[in-house]
């Protein structure tokens, strides 16, 4: 570790699902801007694998497991969390098919993993950000949030109410220097289908999916002091997709 990494933090982050993809992604930018970054996640060994490679890159991270889609694990995450200087809500769950095939134990898993958990993680996060006068979060929506997707009613309709509730987080906590911003990201290659995700980046302007490092970098512009006059925002990350 460099001393002058440890001198210059700019203090803690916790990114969720922070094991794979885009929640990787940004747990490996935000570490090479300085934070120490608690890596979430189910996975023990992704996470290990996750928090190693930050360490090789001379950053700081540990590996917290928890289960989000049970208050009781959220509340134990936010108490093992302690005092952050940044949230990214990137874990979530995603479904796509016809309406009437999604079963009401899905549909109410969209709405635990992609509601429910970030609300009450804020609720736990937030004031203490609140009481030390400074802090970041940064929600995961989509651009599903933005447009329409045949097959993705339920999981746009999840991503929308992110998108509300970073709204009127930024009202509630702005005062207090707590920015809340939201970034909406097109098709990314993760570990989802590629034939699939490559077919909607043929949709965007640009002709192409994105790599989680793309989004990480709009995460890292919304979480850092780079942004300090944004909040309140859902930045669209789609390739111009929702533009057209």
């Amino acid at each position: 570790m460099h001393a002058s990494t440890i001198s210059n933090s700019p203090g803690r982050a916790l990114v969720t699902g922070a094991t794979s993809g885009i929640g990787r992604a940004a747990a490996l930018r935000l570490a090479r801007e300085g934070y120490e970054v608690l890596v979430h996640g189910r996975d023990a060994a992704r996470g290990a694998e996750t928090v190693r490679e930050i360490e090789e890159q001379g950053g700081r991270a540990s590996f917290v497991a928890a289960e989000l889609s049970d208050v009781e694990g959220i509340r134990s995450l936010t108490e093992r969390a302690g005092d952050l200087d940044v949230l990214v809500n990137n874990s979530g769950q995603a479904w796509f098919g016809p309406t009437p095939a999604l079963e009401a134990s899905q549909f109410d898993a969209l709405f635990e993993g992609n509601v429910r958990a970030p609300y009450y993680l804020v609720a736990a996060i937030a004031p203490r950000m609140a009481a030390r006068g400074r802090g970041s979060i940064v929600n995961v929506g989509s651009m599903a949030g933005q447009v329409g997707l045949a097959g993705g009613a339920a999981y746009s309709a999840s991503k929308v109410a992110l998108e509300a509730l970073t709204r009127s987080w930024a009202v509630e906590y702005g005062a207090s220097g707590v920015r809340v911003n939201a970034v909406a990201p097109g098709p990314v290659y993760t570990s989802s289908d590629p034939v699939r995700i490559k077919a909607l980046g043929d949709t965007t302007i640009l002709k192409r999916a994105a790599q989680p490092e793309e989004i990480a970098e709009v995460i890292a512009f919304l979480a850092t002091p780079r942004s300090s006059y944004v909040t309140g925002a859902v930045v669209a990350a789609d390739g111009g997709r929702s533009a057209i």
